[in-house]
């Protein structure tokens, strides 16, 4: 399997230095997808779509997706009283496929909306950033990291596309009824400790798994604000599971941002309650690889996407203390087809199409909604500062179809 060597180097060499000789999953997992230069999503290595991609999203699928989700933006802009500036913040933007799509229905469809929107783009891969900056050339999108976002500065939404499941993950494991954090370090047989020539530790680090003591207190509370308690019955010995609290740094930073509006996550994932069945003994960690998915995140690295599934319990919770309100957790074919998706399907009769082209369309409207797929992926709406009538009126996203 191909792994890059120079990243395997950065990552031996960051173990070796330090004083335990081991690193936790969520540093190992943080390295291979985010390291400045060779992590997967900072380098070239990344690959979405359909053709030679490692993995596809909604946003592959059509135009739909993207001009849906503006249907739900302008209610929220006409809820917020239509305000001189809405801000539309979008986190982790691909290829900005979905930018295009929202920014080019809107102008097309609503121009009053579009003369007040203010797209910006947080991005961490430069190589994505540049690709967006090419499609997006002609709109008015500004690039920042959150950080830079004045504190209470945003009227708008925060939103993502399975963003929030390529946030590095604790990994923990049940031993003798105890929790133990799962941490990374290079077999020993091979001699990578204190090894400082580069080129020679790449060709000799292998990566393996140790158990120790939690590194941080914080996944002991992190459990408690979901409600797990590993000591009931129905848990064993082998147990192992993730615990995301990036996630929750994340939050509490748009959180601090947002001034009035809303916070909209999509991505696949369950409540706590479902995500930590003791059935679920493995956890959720799964690595994409052109196409195909595996578990083991030490081959392919800095070539291979590694996502664990969302918690939305924590989420919720979190957001609560971080003074946000949950408006409503939804299923994406649910939440798409109150915005309309099924009078798309339905008016495919009537359009003028290839018999080829309209069963291409169909099957892609229908992929957006598949419950065992992308429609069975969760759509959680949190929401700060709305008063009076604006918190009384429902988003449309959110009406169950009678």
């Amino acid at each position: 399997m191909d792994s890059n060597p120079v990243l395997c180097a950065a990552i031996a060499s960051v173990i070796a230095t330090n004083p335990q000789q081991r690193i936790t999953f969520a540093e190992f997992m943080d390295m291979v997808l985010y390291h400045p230069e060779h992590g997967y999503y900072s380098s070239n290595a990344v690959k979405l779509g359909f053709e030679g991609g490692d993995f596809f999203t909604s946003v592959h699928l059509g135009q739909d997706f993207g001009e849906l989700l503006a249907e739900q933006f302008l209610q929220m802009w006409e809820i917020l009283g239509r305000p001189e500036t809405f801000c539309l913040v979008e986190m982790g933007a691909g290829q900005g496929l979905l930018a295009s799509h929202i920014l080019k229905y809107c102008q097309q469809q609503y121009p009053d909306f579009f003369a007040v929107l203010e797209y910006l783009i947080v991005e961490k891969s430069p190589s994505l950033r540049q690709e967006q900056q090419q499609r997006l050339q002609d709109f008015s999108v500004r690039w920042c990291n959150l950080e830079e976002i004045p504190l209470n500065s945003i009227t708008g939404c925060f939103f993502s596309n399975e963003l929030v499941d390529a946030l590095p993950v604790h990994q923990f494991i049940l031993e003798a009824g105890k929790l133990r954090e799962i941490y990374v370090t290079t077999s020993k047989e091979q001699g990578i400790k204190g090894e400082t020539d580069s080129s020679l530790a790449a060709t000799m680090s292998s990566f393996v798994e140790v158990t120790g003591e939690l590194s941080t207190p914080r996944l002991v509370e992190y459990l408690d604000l979901v409600g797990i308690d590993f000591a009931q019955s129905g848990y064993t010995d082998g147990y192992r599971s993730e615990i995301n609290l990036a996630a929750l740094d994340w939050l509490s930073i748009v959180a601090d941002r947002l001034q009035c509006g809303y916070v909209l996550t999509i991505d696949y994932g369950y409540p706590a309650s479902r995500y930590y069945n003791p059935r679920r003994s493995q956890g959720t960690l799964k690595c994409y690889y052109h196409h195909r998915h595996h578990d083991n995140p030490y081959i392919n690295i800095g070539q291979q996407d590694i996502t664990a599934h969302v918690d939305f319990t924590a989420l919720e919770r979190w957001g609560d203390r971080c003074g946000l309100d949950k408006v409503g957790f939804t299923q994406q074919g649910l939440f798409l087809m109150a915005l309309g998706l099924g009078s798309r399907i339905a008016a495919l009769s009537y359009q003028e199409q290839s018999i080829s082209q309209l069963l291409q369309r169909r099957e892609s409207l229908h992929e957006l909604l598949n419950p065992l797929g992308l429609g069975g992926f969760g759509v959680l709406v949190q929401s700060k500062g709305l008063k009076g009538k604006q918190l009384s009126q429902p988003l449309k996203g959110l009406i169950v179809p009678e």
